[in-house]
């Protein structure tokens, strides 16, 4: 296919893209109704962030390719001169500044200055003078510049997700000298490449650069949602992070907004009636997510289809969670369950056999569902022997928090009504005492074991995925009714970027 052919049907691609991203991404203004979960990050985040700003320009420098760069000019005397430039690399690069704003036009904008660059690489010329004289030769040079970069780096919705534009991007140079074999001293056959190259040298470096930087903030962009949907995926259950309104910017945030439907195999959640406002949300702490109701209990929802909210309890928790108290009640309805059997003999059972309902509320969130308990013994050589059985309905409001890398899940107040009684110890059910002491002994021990062994599990979940990795500070998980916001100050992870850059590059 010839040149024009293929930029034609290039152009044809564009405009197609182009097509198909503003029909997928046609939100209604401010519209929230489908909005599941938000992410806001502050202008103290940004210029945090900023501070690795030189490392994916140092790689933007390193990875640009080069082509090389040939020009010919006529010289009286010395008839026409040609010239080349090849292997062109970077040998240096330092950033003495880089600022960050937030600007209300939906784009980032970076102002890097002071910027200086050194690139090498071999120069071949040669000329036809009068007289039929020729003369060709090859030398190594190097290139000292000193560069002010800017940057408007526009968020965009491409397919319902967030895309990072960095392609407004200028290069302003204040200096660049070409040195001839290491020749730091003027002299003519220097003064006469820079005048040749300096302008085409120029463009070329801003092509490249520009196009390696935008390349790397849409690589960033996509390797940022990588992460966020591994985050909240685990096995058959996914969060649906694509975009349900615009992104935002504002002076001192950035904020975007996702559907945060829960996917499971053959179930899927709907939002239609969000109660979010960008007004819920502050500017005094660096990052924010909100989290719907909706959201959470679809998550819930999907945990007890897969079959997770089930918990095992032997050995020494169960014999913990049995002898709560050293009383006769207590010995008394221990013996009349187990029977005499030993704790490591036994084990507990509980599991939820509804989906829990979830009401987010200012006080904490209250979980209300219908569990079942079995306690069974293990006799040598024989089948598991249940002696007791029961389905009690609970209602609980527990308090989360996050400290030294670890999920804190803390009960509140809480109820428990029997729905179904069965002791083998006693079938008619008219002994009170160990209904009384299960009572007792849910509220004050069981809850908090199941809540405890919960938040156990969702730390490790959350591990698994590299929490423990981030430096985050004072986190605070504050929920209110029919949402939550999770809101926290962080450092930055610096082996996340380097690993990234050291991969894709």
């Amino acid at each position: 296919m010839s040149w024009a052919g293929r930029m034609i049907l290039g152009t044809f691609r564009i405009l197609l893209v182009l097509v198909h991203v503003s029909a997928a991404c046609d939100f209604r203004p401010f519209s929230y109704r489908a909005t599941g979960v938000v992410c806001r990050i502050t202008k103290p985040a940004a210029l945090l962030l900023n501070q690795e700003t030189a490392q994916v320009i140092q790689a933007a420098f390193r990875n640009a390719k080069f082509p090389n760069i040939t020009g010919e000019r006529s010289m009286r005397l010395l008839g026409k001169v040609a010239y080349e430039l090849t292997n062109i690399q970077v040998n240096g690069l330092s950033i003495e500044k880089s600022d960050v704003e937030l600007k209300e036009n939906n784009a980032i904008y970076i102002a890097i200055k002071n910027m200086t660059a050194s690139f090498k690489g071999t120069l071949t010329y040669g000329y036809a003078g009068a007289w039929f004289l020729q003369l060709f030769h090859s030398v190594d040079f190097e290139i000292e510049s000193s560069i002010d970069l800017q940057l408007d780096i526009k968020l965009m919705c491409q397919e319902d997700k967030l895309v990072a534009d960095a392609s407004d991007c200028c290069l302003t140079f204040h200096k660049l000298t070409l040195h001839l074999q290491g020749d730091k001293e003027p002299g003519w056959l220097k003064q006469l490449f820079t005048d040749f190259i300096s302008f085409t040298l120029k463009l070329v470096l801003k092509r490249e650069v520009c196009k390696e930087i935008n390349s790397l903030a849409q690589m960033l962009a996509n390797f940022i949602l990588d992460l966020a949907a591994n985050f909240v995926r685990d096995k058959d259950i996914i969060v649906d992070l694509s975009l349900a309104a615009d992104s935002l910017i504002q002076t001192g945030y950035v904020e975007s907004h996702h559907k945060g439907l829960v996917l499971y195999k053959n179930y899927s959640s709907i939002l239609s009636d969000s109660v979010f406002s960008p007004s819920l949300l502050t500017e005094s702490r660096m990052l924010y997510f909100w989290l719907s109701e909706h959201t959470l209990s679809s998550l819930v929802s999907a945990a007890f289809l897969d079959g997770r909210l089930v918990l095992t309890i032997r050995g020494e928790k169960l014999q913990a969670l049995f002898e709560m108290e050293d009383t006769e009640v207590q010995r008394k309805a221990v013996q009349m369950i187990f029977q005499g059997t030993s704790y490591n003999d036994s084990v507990a059972k509980v599991w939820s056999l509804a989906h829990p309902q979830i009401s987010l509320q200012p006080e904490g969130t209250v979980v209300k569902s219908l569990v079942a308990v079995e306690v069974s013994i293990l006799p040598a050589g024989g089948e598991p022997l249940v002696v007791l059985y029961m389905e009690k309905e609970i209602t609980v409001t527990i308090q989360a928090a996050y400290a030294e890398k670890k999920l804190i899940l803390q009960p509140l107040d809480s109820s428990t009504e029997f729905k179904v009684f069965k002791c083998t110890a006693d079938p008619s059910g008219d002994d009170p005492s160990v209904r009384n002491f299960l009572q007792n002994m849910i509220s004050v021990v069981g809850i908090p074991e199941v809540t405890s062994s919960i938040g156990s599990a969702l730390t490790s979940l959350m591990n698994n995925k590299g929490l423990n990795l981030c430096d985050i500070i004072n986190p605070e998980i504050i929920t209110r009714q029919g949402y939550v916001i999770v809101q926290l100050d962080f450092d930055f992870p610096h082996h996340l970027l380097l690993d990234f850059l050291q991969k894709s590059l």
